[in-house]
């Protein structure tokens, strides 16, 4: 007397046993495969949640934002907990990034010395020991425009051997203009 539930388990057995008897690189490649796409998938809706939260914040950013004139005392790339911030900002942060490095720049905005966090974007472009118009939503530096004077450009960078080369050679092969 064969029920259905017995004909059921005994094709779950059976096909468990169809999966033994493969070779067992094809096993392992079957297991990496099915791992591999539960980790997309799971990338997937964790990036979807993280864009969402981003851009709650540059809304909540563009809301606060302010045009104030601050005088730039000095700019670096330091840690997070060694920038000077108030403890209470420091507990805030999540722990991970208070062991990153971040755009620091301290300035005078009227008769007070403020140690304010810039965007990675524009760090390059504030000038030290000038007067400037700066886009500020609480602490975070998002934009600048020189006050006085013309606007200093960082230098380039150098470029190294291999990219030299690569120039030297689209510009023989007439692939690139000269400058």
């Amino acid at each position: 007397m064969n029920s259905p539930v017995i004909r059921e388990e005994k094709g779950i057995i059976m096909s468990a046993l169809l999966l033994f008897s493969l070779p067992l690189p094809a096993i392992i490649g079957i297991i990496v495969a099915v791992i591999l796409i539960a980790a997309i998938i799971v990338l997937y809706f964790l990036g979807k949640r993280m864009k969402k939260k981003q851009e709650e914040q540059e809304q909540y950013l563009a809301s606060n934002k302010q045009t104030v004139s601050m005088l730039i005392i000095d700019k670096k790339k330091v840690r997070f907990k060694d920038a000077g911030f108030p403890q209470s900002v420091i507990d805030q942060a999540p722990k991970i990034s208070r062991s990153m490095k971040v755009p620091v720049v301290k300035a005078k905005v009227g008769p007070q010395i403020l140690t304010l966090i810039a965007d990675e974007k524009i760090f390059d472009q504030i000038p030290v020991k000038k007067e400037v118009k700066a886009i500020v939503s609480g602490m975070y530096i998002q934009g600048v425009k020189n006050l006085h004077g013309k606007a200093e450009l960082p230098p380039p960078k150098k470029k190294n051997a291999f990219k030299r080369t690569i120039e030297k050679l689209q510009e023989k092969a007439g692939a690139k203009p000269l400058k």
